[in-house]
């Protein structure tokens, strides 16, 4: 489905009119089930196999803030039988990693920028505190006693936490997990105090009260939780982030390829159904041209550059 042929030379996928047929397709999402990278990229993959007729596999291999299963894309022929689906951390691990096994421009094709989702700070209900100022001063009162969780160090969670210790002069312990999913499943069973997570993941339960939301990090209030207020309302103005999402192939890619790859994305993306049901959970649909994707790549990398060493974030 994906690629132009092993070989390079040969046709071997369904759409540029080839009958020859092959295993599944794979997209590769660096993260565990059940975060919002891994929602988004099942709804995508269903739909480029509706599209192609030909089953995509949703690969989720987490570990290492995304390293791992970004490394395996990366390493994967240029023949496009294998994608990623990348959040933020995509450009922030070259900033707190002292090395990665890849190269995140030289080693992929950008493809789209598929969409962005709000992050919210939510407590457990067991945490005695119910607004920002209560949780700062809770934490004062009792430091290094409260934890927040977050996708895994490196991630733009990971940094809005760190961001917020700083500038609200708390100590909270870190506590990295390999995805959203395992963060979520945590708070909501009372393992962490605090976490800072998309509202595609959260939504469900903020909603059913095992979860408590106390503010996002977007620039302005989301129509989905309007009573939550923005981290600059709060006093933080430095604290300004969403989690988005770019689907890449190795480099090396045919161009074909990638022209016929970027149109159906953007097609599945655009869908009414599936801008409705992301929308409904804070998370806006965007789809771009690949040049796009670049520059805003290029962009990312030199923000997260500065917003690392603010936060102080490292890795080895």
């Amino acid at each position: 489905m994906f690629s132009v042929g092993r070989g390079g030379a040969q046709c071997r996928c369904n759409r540029f009119g080839s009958s020859l047929s092959h295993e599944a397709d794979t997209l590769v999402v660096p993260y565990p089930p059940g975060g919002g990278t891994d929602i988004i990229g099942r709804v995508v993959a269903q739909k480029l196999t509706d599209a192609f007729a030909q089953q995509v596999v949703v690969d989720n291999r987490g570990g290492a803030g995304g390293i791992i299963g970004t490394e395996i894309v990366a390493r994967s022929p240029a023949d496009g039988y294998t994608l990623l689906m990348a959040p933020t951390s995509h450009v922030i691990n070259p900033s707190i990693y002292s090395k990665l096994p890849y190269d995140t421009l030289k080693d992929f094709a950008p493809l789209t920028l598929a969409a962005s989702a709000t992050i919210v700070l939510a407590t457990h209900p067991s945490v005695p505190v119910k607004s920002v100022k209560e949780l700062i001063a809770h934490a004062k009162a009792k430091p290094g006693e409260l934890t927040f969780g977050s996708a895994g160090n490196g991630t733009v969670f990971h940094l809005a936490g760190e961001l917020f210790k700083r500038q609200a002069g708390i100590d909270m312990v870190h506590v990295p997990f390999k995805g959203g999913g395992p963060t979520v499943a945590s708070l909501a069973g009372g393992q962490i105090s605090a976490a800072f997570e998309t509202m595609l993941a959260l939504s469900p339960h903020i909603k059913s009260g095992k979860v408590r939301g106390l503010a996002i990090t977007s620039s302005r209030r989301s129509s989905v939780m309007p009573d939550l207020p923005t981290a600059v309302e709060l006093g933080f103005p430095g604290i300004v982030a969403e989690n988005w999402y770019g689907f890449y192939a190795p480099t090396g890619t045919p161009k074909p390829v990638i022209t016929r790859l970027n149109a159906e994305l953007v097609k599945s993306l655009r869908q009414t159904e599936v801008k409705e049901r992301f929308q409904g959970l804070g998370t806006e649909v965007i789809g771009t041209t690949p040049e796009q994707l670049d520059g805003y790549v290029r962009k990312e990398l030199a923000k997260w550059s500065k917003t690392a060493r603010e936060a102080g974030a490292h890795v080895e």
